[in-house]
């Protein structure tokens, strides 16, 4: 496993805790040294992931009040608009995630509450560091959005929907957050 395989499983680790994570425990579960985990977590809070040290662990900070997934469909060019919609009205992109016929569930976390963050992602992508996740099912694809308030993620649903990126579904994949 190399390094960024190893962070982005820390990652995914923390964020679907239900309580903080001892970076005792990462370093048995990742065959590392305490020390290669502290160096994971600066690495990741330099990519701007809002990660907390506690006296019982890591956890992400800022815990949505509420969260909802949104089912979307647009072009690779239309990305970085989708995203700034969502951040401009303040919702946090959780993550990204599609229904795959063959493979299930595939999700990636994003982690993505401001334009800078989403700025970050987009020159990854532009670099051909990865190539959307919506590919694999013709543009179809989720985010779980997490805002302070329910009428936020209302803001957010009813501007996508004009946008036209908003799809109706009537199955719709759990989001685990």
């Amino acid at each position: 496993m190399t390094g960024e395989e190893r962070r982005n499983e820390i990652l995914h680790t923390i964020l679907s805790a239900k309580a903080p994570v001892s970076g005792s425990a990462l370093a048995k579960k990742y065959h590392v040294s305490r020390q290669a985990i502290v160096q994971d977590i600066a690495l990741l809070r330099a990519a701007d992931y809002d990660i907390v040290a506690t006296t019982k662990g890591y956890l992400i900070g800022q815990t949505p009040a509420c969260s909802r997934v949104f089912h979307v469909c647009h072009s690779d060019e239309q990305i970085e608009d989708e995203l700034n919609t969502i951040v401009d009205i303040g919702g946090k992109v959780r993550d990204v995630f599609v229904d795959h016929k063959t493979y299930g569930v595939l999700r990636a976390d994003l982690i993505a509450g401001s334009r800078r963050e989403v700025s970050l992602f987009m020159n990854k992508m532009m670099c051909g560091q990865a190539s959307p996740l919506k590919n694999l099912t013709s543009g179809i694809h989720y985010h779980t959005v997490w805002a302070d308030k329910e009428e936020t993620l209302d803001e957010i649903e009813k501007e996508l929907r004009e946008k036209g990126y908003l799809t109706e579904s009537s199955k719709s994949p759990t989001s685990n957050v």
